[in-house]
């Protein structure tokens, strides 16, 4: 089993305030606040977190697989854009846009679309996010 940590802090109120958030592996860190999750100021978002642990691990689900029908991905470049609006009056992350890049010898473009809709199906997170989010893929062979 494998546990990954980290923390957020939050001062202030919800307009005013800022925050912080660590890796606890020193990987990433950043600050945010309001301004930077609803009003496009520079900064970091939790939904950017999102967006970059869907993009890894659908980068990493897709290798595998490919891999395992032995046809190894010489690179697999995945951008993650996690939408996030008003719905129903509250603030959601509404989608996940997924656009899933790969160089793979020995393998066309309709098997490369069918294992990167596998790996969007069932890579951890989407599968965390599966029934709350919704999900567009877009996948190319380079």
């Amino acid at each position: 089993m494998t546990i990954s940590r980290a923390t957020a802090v939050w001062e202030g109120g919800l307009k005013g305030g800022k925050g912080t958030f660590k890796a606890a592996s020193g990987g990433s860190a950043g600050a945010y606040s309001f301004a930077t999750r609803f009003e496009s100021a520079k900064g970091a978002t939790p939904e950017e977190l999102i967006a970059a642990a869907h993009a890894s691990c659908l980068s990493m689900a897709l290798s595998a697989d490919l891999e395992k029908a032995g046809t190894p991905a010489t690179r697999i470049e995945t951008r993650a854009a996690c939408v996030f609006e008003m719905v129903n009056g509250k603030p959601t992350i509404a989608r996940m846009e997924l656009d899933v890049r790969g160089k793979v010898k020995g393998l066309d473009q309709a098997a490369f679309q069918k294992a990167a809709e596998g790996a969007k199906e069932n890579c951890p997170v989407s599968r965390a996010l599966k029934g709350n989010v919704a999900f567009a893929l877009q996948a190319r062979l380079e």
